[in-house]
């Protein structure tokens, strides 16, 4: 009512102005009259037409018009009204405090409600609180789950003006006074289809996989000729099976490798049961001396087929890379692991794989007129051992050899000095960082020793200004591994990397003359990566021990390099000797630094230590 007055008065407003200009003009009339008669005649002809033309408009027409105004006004906004009422997309208007002002009939169809005017929104959307309503004139999207249904809602925020009248609120002004105050709009878009087809449409997206047997010739030739068919027979048996059960396309592309494509939607149960294909593989078992294990690798959340096959082919990669026996499935830059824990029954460290490494390095040293060798920071004995092995390699071939070495921790340093003070050694054989940074060219070779991760090495520029990049690596692989070397040797079932470089040795140059204290070298990285032979040796790494012994290693000599100084020792008993025991299976130890060169290497050897105290699990 309060809006009809203010709107009546506004139009009232316009029907007083012929009046005044009747008015105005009986004056003008006046004026001309009194300097020319004749025309003053004429021209109150006018002004009379003028004059009874206005009182007949504003007292017999202006109400009707008013209320015709009025009338219309209404009807239309009641039809404005109508069609939001009716509108397809659920709309609401809230206030600041998330009550609802007002809402269409699909809003409360939407919301299960028949009048929600006046409750708050929050009741019914919890994710529309007012401390989530926007503070800004802009659209925010929220996405929610409702009554079964998904939606996406725009809050938007609107300022609304209203003019109210001051003779209406009591004050004998006449102007109108402007209330501006904040709503909200909010727009419910249904997107349950288009949800519902796009999971659709990922589950039926096509995954690409490669399938690799690990160690097919080990297990075969470990079989009687006569039993040797069914034994692959079984192991193709239980791969068409588990395509099967996926509904995949199979294809055996060699005798140890396979090909395999199926739906997206089958990947979260082959994830649930952890990939029982790799346990189905290993319990076959008809008298073979060894167990079967596979490899495969999975690609997804390609942008094309070739490059999911692709991210397959680096799924395997890393598969074999972390010793086979496990699925690596890479979901676009997100990479998971599965399986791979199961106790190693076989040594998969074979002659023959050390052979082929072993010429690739020789034809790319010989391609090469400089070699740089470097390892992790804070190098230890098999980091350095195999890095002085393959630098008498590459000298047997005639090459310029490097090796990187910044700091000398104590864990090194008495091999270092050995090496140091000969002087059958060249001055330049350890370089700095900055010094191998200087030599290093594109005719350069940069082999990287015990590490894969690049943020790990000695020195990281290297990587980025040499080109032929080889990676020799005893641990497993890992998402942030060294891109694109021209050869990689990475092998998690060795021993050490020092293992790895015996045999590579062997390979790499007819009759290597390996010197005794380059035998000491690599003797004494594996014997501290195994524990003094205690801890992951196999049949290679006793063949390497041996080999190093013929080739002069002295096992006093090498025992020797690990003696510590009379603080280190010290530092380490007093960390044993006051560790604590918590849960009775974790030791706790806290290692004192002062005047100790190397605390962290002391530290390891008393956390080392600590481990062969009985029931301890972990040290610290």
């Amino acid at each position: 009512m309060k809006e009809r007055e203010v709107f009546s008065e506004k139009i009232e407003t316009y029907f007083e102005w012929p009046i005044l200009i009747s008015l105005a003009l009986i004056f003008i009339n006046g004026i001309v009259y009194i300097a020319n008669a004749q025309l003053g005649l004429y021209l109150s002809i006018f002004t009379v037409t003028i004059v009874a033309v206005s009182i007949t408009v504003y007292l017999f027409y202006r109400n009707k018009l008013i209320n015709y105004l009025i009338e219309f006004c209404q009807s239309y906004d009641y039809e404005q009204k109508l069609v939001m009422d009716k509108f397809g997309i659920p709309l609401a208007l809230i206030d600041k405090s998330a009550k609802i002002k007002w809402n269409n009939d699909m809003f409360g169809i939407a919301i299960e409600v028949e009048n929600a005017i006046g409750k708050s929104i929050t009741n019914y959307i919890s994710e529309i609180t007012k401390e989530a309503l926007p503070k800004e004139e802009r659209t925010e999207i929220l996405y929610v789950s409702m009554n079964g249904k998904y939606y996406r809602i725009e809050l938007k925020k609107v300022s609304i003006r209203e003019m109210v009248d001051s003779n209406i609120e009591g004050k004998k002004s006449r102007k109108g006074n402007i209330i501006i105050y904040d709503m909200f709009i909010v727009n419910l878009f249904d997107e349950t289809e288009a949800i519902e087809l796009s999971r659709k449409l990922k589950e039926q997206r096509l995954v690409s996989g490669l399938i690799y047997i690990d160690n097919f010739e080990e297990a075969t030739q470990s079989i009687e000729d006569v039993r040797r068919p069914l034994l692959i027979a079984l192991i193709d048996r239980n791969i068409n099976k588990f395509a099967n059960n996926i509904d995949a396309v199979l294809r055996k592309m060699e005798k140890d490798r396979y090909f395999i494509v199926f739906q997206q939607k089958y990947l979260p149960q082959l994830q649930e049961s952890k990939f029982s294909l790799l346990d189905d593989i290993r319990k076959i078992d008809i008298g073979n001396d060894m167990a079967v294990t596979l490899s495969m690798g999975i690609g997804l959340s390609a942008e094309t087929y070739a490059q999911s096959n692709e991210y397959s082919k680096t799924a395997l990669d890393l598969a074999l890379g972390r010793g086979g026996d496990q699925v690596v499935v890479k979901d676009g830059n997100k990479i998971l692991y599965y399986g791979g824990n199961k106790n190693q029954l076989i040594d998969k460290v074979n002659r023959v794989k050390a052979r082929v490494k072993a010429h690739a390095l020789k034809e790319l040293l010989e391609e090469s007129e400089k070699v740089i060798i470097m390892g992790h920071r804070l190098s230890d004995m098999d980091s350095l051992g195999s890095a002085i092995g393959l630098y008498r390699g590459a000298k047997q071939l005639n090459k310029k050899a490097h090796i990187v070495l910044n700091e000398t921790t104590t864990a090194v340093k008495a091999l270092y000095d050995l090496f140091e003070s000969n002087s059958e050694y060249e001055d330049d054989m350890f370089l700095n960082n900055s010094e191998a940074i200087e030599a290093a060219d594109t005719k350069t070779l940069l082999i990287v020793v015990d590490v894969s991760r690049p943020g790990y090495v000695e020195c990281k520029e290297l990587l980025d200004k040499v080109q032929n990049i080889v990676v020799i690596d005893h641990h497993r692989q890992s998402n942030d591994s060294i891109e694109n070397p021209v050869l990689s040797y990475i092998e998690p079932h060795a021993s050490s990397t020092s293992e790895m470089v015996t045999e590579i040795l062997q390979y790499l140059v007819d009759k290597l003359r390996l010197r005794p204290i380059e035998a000491d070298a690599l003797f004494a990285g594996i014997t501290v990566d195994t524990k003094n032979f205690m801890s992951k040796t196999g049949v290679n790494t006793f063949e390497a021990a041996a080999y190093l012994r013929k080739a002069g290693a002295d096992v006093v000599r090498v025992r020797k390099l690990f003696r510590n100084d009379l603080a280190s020792y010290r530092a380490k008993a007093a960390t044993i000797s006051e560790a604590t025991i918590y849960k009775n299976i974790i030791a706790i130890g806290r290692c004192p630094w002062e005047n100790i060169d190397s605390p962290t290497i002391v530290a390891a050897q008393a956390a080392d230590e600590l481990l062969n105290i009985q029931g301890i699990k972990a040290s610290y």
